[in-house]
């Protein structure tokens, strides 16, 4: 796929480049993100040189992950980077992480609100997920912020250093951000039907004599 630029009103996001390795490789020797995000540790500068140079620009031809960079202004610093992955029929999972030093300043949410409306418009996305370990309350903190709903605990939902974890599920659909979808979706039980009838004529058995 072609990379894409993304502006947001204080935003701009694109796909990484080679002048983004030294901020990465910076950020990354955050604690914070070495706790919830799979990257390699200890972190070296050669890592941010894989993942930059070969790695993102990659799976951006492949078309298997999104990665991209939240700058403040197309020169300023790197406050956060975004990645979508497919995640079966219709769907994509979104992570994120921000940079020590720019958190709490509504960056991370903004820039999920961006990529999140490129997904549901461009990607024929119909449901965005979210996920996150237990206990990483800031990545929770901003997912809810961008309007997703939170649907629960996923047991042993996320491999992370090697071991299943359990993690925190949430979701984003197209109506949730006043969008179409490609495909309606209704919130009742599959198969029933708004009055109690059964589908297609079929007829109601009750459990009760």
């Amino acid at each position: 796929m072609e990379p894409i630029s993304l502006t947001t009103e204080r935003l701009v996001l694109r796909p990484h480049l080679p002048s983004d390795v030294d901020e990465t490789y910076a950020a990354c020797q955050d604690p914070a993100i070495a706790r919830w995000i799979p990257v390699a540790v200890p972190y070296g500068r050669s890592d941010a040189e894989e993942y930059v140079t070969r790695a993102a620009p990659e799976r951006w031809r492949e078309g298997s992950e999104f990665n991209l960079v939240a700058r403040l202004g197309a020169n300023g610093p790197l406050v956060a980077t975004l990645g979508l992955v497919p995640a079966g029929n219709h769907a994509h999972e979104v992570g994120f992480w921000a940079v020590d030093g720019h958190r709490g300043k509504g960056y991370a949410t903004e820039a999920l609100l961006a990529v999140a409306r490129w997904a549901f418009t461009e990607l024929g996305c119909v449901r965005l997920v979210w996920r996150a370990g237990l206990g990483n309350t800031a990545s929770r903190a901003v997912a809810e912020k961008a309007g997703f709903t939170f649907e629960g605990v996923q047991r042993a939902g996320m491999e992370h250093r090697g071991l299943l974890r359990d993690c925190w599920v949430a979701s984003l659909l197209p109506a949730d951000l006043g969008l179409p979808s490609p495909l309606p979706a209704e919130s009742l039980p599959y198969g029933s039907e708004p009055d109690g009838a059964a589908p297609d004529g079929a007829p109601v058995v009750s459990a009760t004599p």
